[in-house]
């Protein structure tokens, strides 16, 4: 049984569905929910859920991140899934997850990528350039935004008349069909 650490910063609604999907999973389980900010909604998520839920400190998470890795060594926690996290992953923590640590992202990469390129920004850009297809990237994290291995991407068609709304809407419903897919892909033994 492979345990995952859930990263999350916002509302949770990727979470929900990552967690729904592993509820009784044979041979992944999301065992911790970790969150970058105490009044995200990712925390009721976990509550409702029954899932332990840590919430980082900044300057800790970014400093010696000692009391994040006893927590995760703690959880006996095999990899990171980070599901609208934005905050940087530290060197400490790719050093103790290579490989195990992926995230996905609103956009088809290397386009839209970088700080400051999450959530809404993503689809306001995508839309500003009149991008006639949008999507979502599954990627290995290493040091910097949005620059590890792709592991998948997947494609949505866009219309003309298409808002940033509705390409967001597009985008999070590949999110929510392929991102459960890809976890349980990468993580299975």
């Amino acid at each position: 049984m492979k345990s995952l650490a859930l990263f999350a910063s916002g509302k949770g609604s990727n979470a929900k569905n990552i967690i729904s999907f592993f509820k009784d999973h044979p041979s992944v389980r999301i065992a911790l929910v970790v969150s970058s900010h105490k009044e995200a909604g990712v925390i009721e998520v976990a509550h409702q859920a029954h899932l332990p839920c840590h919430i980082l400190d900044k300057k800790e998470y970014y400093g010696s991140g000692d009391l994040l890795m006893k927590l995760l060594t703690n959880k006996k926690i095999d990899g990171i899934v980070l599901a609208g996290f934005i905050w940087l992953i530290p060197q400490y923590l790719l050093e103790n997850f290579p490989k195990a640590i992926i995230n996905i992202h609103p956009a088809l990469l290397p386009a839209y990528g970088g700080k400051g390129m999450f959530g809404f920004n993503v689809h306001e850009a995508v839309w500003s350039n009149k991008e006639k297809k949008s999507g979502i990237s599954i990627h290995q994290v290493n040091e910097h935004y949005d620059d590890g291995e792709i592991i998948f991407q997947a494609v949505c068609d866009l219309d003309p008349k298409d808002m940033p709304t509705d390409i967001a809407q597009k985008v999070q419903q590949l999110e929510y069909t392929h991102y459960p897919k890809v976890i349980e892909s990468y993580f299975s033994d």
